[in-house]
């Protein structure tokens, strides 16, 4: 394991524990000896991470510490590529440029090696359905989705019939032949999915929905079931 790497695990292994964890535990975990464990801890603390401790008093990360890019392991790096290739495939036209845009800003920063790693990723995306052309409107569902503001929407249900939902958006599931929204119904007074190519029209208004949406998400969460209305 490189020392790079290693530095990389220990942060891991303390942002774990919310309280103090002895140094002994810490250099099990890593395989390491304590005398490593106190050099490694030295040297994180040097380049700024608040690492709170002494040896036989254990040790805590305080939060707000973020390591470079340059931390990242190989396979995080081909799990970003990977991620990223996911989502320029099968994410709309917006979110696909976004994804490369990431993609392209992490590579300016890695270093060479890491860089090769990237480039050369050999974990590819198989070929999947085009985007449907009425599924356009994905961008204005998750700008709604992340100012929790309510939506208008037409819907066409599997049985042919139309009607006008007012909904609480909390959630976009993207599937390799369709897109999911989630939401809390006002006409059903319960939480439904909805297949994005069935919304006709949609109006993002400007009002607030009266739950969080994490609350929403946990009760969703909870039901552990994605089907189309």
């Amino acid at each position: 394991m490189s020392r790079a790497q290693r530095l990389l695990d220990l942060i891991q292994l303390l942002r774990n524990h919310r309280f103090p964890v002895s140094g002994a535990h810490l250099a099990d975990e890593l395989g390491i000896s304590l005398r490593t464990l106190y050099r490694d801890i030295a040297t994180l603390q040097a380049q700024g991470a608040s690492i709170q401790g002494e040896p036989g008093m254990g040790y805590v990360l305080q939060p707000g510490f973020m390591l470079p890019p340059l931390m990242f392991s190989q396979e995080e790096i081909e799990a970003l590529v990977l991620g990223s290739r996911w989502v320029a495939a099968r994410g709309d036209e917006h979110l696909g440029s976004a994804a490369r845009n990431a993609l392209s800003k992490i590579a300016s920063v890695l270093p060479d090696e890491l860089r090769y790693t990237l480039d050369t990723s050999a974990l590819l995306v198989g070929p999947g359905n085009a985007i449907p052309a009425e599924d356009l409107e994905l961008a204005q569902l998750r700008r709604a989705i992340r100012a929790e503001c309510k939506i208008e929407i037409g819907y066409l249900d599997l049985k042919g019939n139309t009607s006008t939902r007012i909904l609480w958006p909390f959630a976009l599931g993207y599937f390799d032949q369709l897109h999911m929204l989630v939401a809390w119904c006002e006409l059903r007074q319960d939480i439904r999915h909805f297949r994005t190519d069935r919304i006709t029209n949609i109006n993002v208004t400007d009002v607030r929905y009266p739950r969080r949406r994490q609350v929403l998400l946990k009760e969703w969460h909870a039901k552990e079931k994605i089907r189309p209305q």
